[in-house]
């Protein structure tokens, strides 16, 4: 993964060399949470920190392209959702990687640096590459679920149920506000969410396996993890097949903060650069 980051960073780094005339890059600090079985509708539920870069490219004073590599982590806890299944009492905890290319669209023109178009409101869209790694708390210690297959998977009894995969696609849209704040600098502020098509960011989606099965092919520490249902006076019923959590809804994960972006330059021509400027000046909105 630090390799998927460094070649992440290497190449913000020559888009932004290439284009820096109409070009900001920057970074992103806010919040991170994700919707999901274990935390159903509650937006900015056990929110955690954020962080990132961002790098803008302006098309226009309307249109600009935004790449994001941001980090965070989502937590979902049955005990403290609202609207989660308080007796079935999982939880889960995860890293968020995610790097996005998306397309803005600002409702008024802007431009930073500009006295005139110094602010605007925009909403976005486009395409997320992510990857997390859902734990949970077994006896004082952290495990990674996926590779214990807590719903059966591939085990003889569900052979047609297969592991989830760590990096996925997602589609990120949102809302936000762009301010110029100098010649130089622009703040935003914005929300967004990415659509998934996973329901394993909390390792819950599906059906109990039998715990006989899944103790004999996956073990001790995979059983007590699929199972952690709170006994009804006293006593622990067989949940071989019943709903763990609700496939037909996918999970969600979000990013909200602010941003903080410098335009870039490269050196400028003179001569018949200067003329063609004077006659068309809205070609060099962003010089």
């Amino acid at each position: 993964m630090k390799s998927v980051v460094f070649l992440f960073l290497l190449f913000v780094t020559g888009i932004a060399s290439a284009f820096s005339q109409r070009s900001e890059i920057g970074f992103f600090a806010g919040t991170s949470y994700y919707l999901g079985d274990l935390n159903p509708n509650k937006h900015f539920g056990n929110s955690r920190p954020a962080a990132g870069i961002v790098y803008r490219y302006n098309f226009t004073t309307r249109w600009a392209l935004k790449i994001n590599g941001l980090i965070g982590s989502v937590v979902g806890d049955d005990a403290s959702s609202v609207g989660a299944d308080k007796q079935r009492n999982l939880s889960f905890r995860s890293k968020m990687l995610d790097f996005s290319s998306q397309l803005e669209l600002n409702f008024f023109h802007y431009y930073t640096g500009s006295g005139k178009y110094y602010f605007s409101p925009y909403i976005f869209t486009g395409l997320s590459l992510f990857n997390f790694k859902p734990q949970a708390e077994y006896g004082g210690e952290w495990f990674d679920l996926q590779s214990l297959d807590t719903e059966g998977q591939g085990t003889s009894q569900y052979p047609e149920r297969s592991s989830y995969r760590l990096t996925q696609l997602a589609i990120p849209f949102g809302i936000g506000v762009k301010l110029s704040i100098s010649k130089h600098f622009c703040l935003g502020a914005e929300w967004g969410m990415r659509r998934t098509s996973t329901d394993y960011l909390d390792d819950v989606s599906e059906t109990y396996p039998d715990q006989v099965i899944l103790e004999q092919e996956r073990g001790m520490i995979s059983a007590g993890l699929s199972d952690r249902t709170i006994p009804v006076n006293g006593v622990q019923t067989d949940k071989t097949g019943m709903q763990r959590g609700d496939p037909g809804n996918k999970d969600w994960y979000s990013f909200a903060g602010i941003t903080f972006t410098a335009k870039l330059y490269t050196k400028k021509q003179k001569g018949c650069r200067d003329l063609r400027k004077q006659s068309h000046p809205q070609d060099f909105l962003f010089d």
